[in-house]
């Protein structure tokens, strides 16, 4: 199961600061709109998000159909193929996407260990 780009999506309490942060360990802006609280940068292949007043704890995030610089790919698994494998694993999901549906769409889920899991498409 290929479940493609990966990044972290970190609850921040002031993105000027956390910004400011980040770029001092080498990473640099490479989307969003801070004027909007959020932030996507990079540092290599690495990618992490900053959201401020979007959501209460940092979640893992994985974009089936991209790559890690947010290319789409030509060849992936589609979300809704991931969601019934898991479900078929008896893996309990939050959200669910619409397999009824194509495109983009997510679902969520929770680990062992009360970390979010957000699975979502954007292609």
């Amino acid at each position: 199961m290929k479940l493609g780009a990966f990044s972290v999506s970190l609850c921040v309490k002031d993105i000027h600061a956390s910004k400011t942060f980040y770029e001092t360990l080498g990473f640099t802006v490479f989307a969003g709109d801070i004027e909007r609280n959020y932030l996507i940068l990079k540092n290599g292949e690495t990618v992490i998000g900053l959201f401020q007043g979007m959501f209460e704890q940092n979640i893992l995030t994985f974009n089936p159909g991209w790559d890690q610089s947010a290319n789409a790919l030509d060849n992936f698994e589609d979300i809704r193929s991931i969601q019934k494998h898991l479900k078929s694993k008896a893996v309990s999901l939050t959200s669910e996407a619409d397999e009824t549906t194509s495109g983009p769409a997510n679902f969520m889920l929770t680990d062992p260990d009360g970390n979010t899991i957000l699975f979502d498409q954007h292609v």
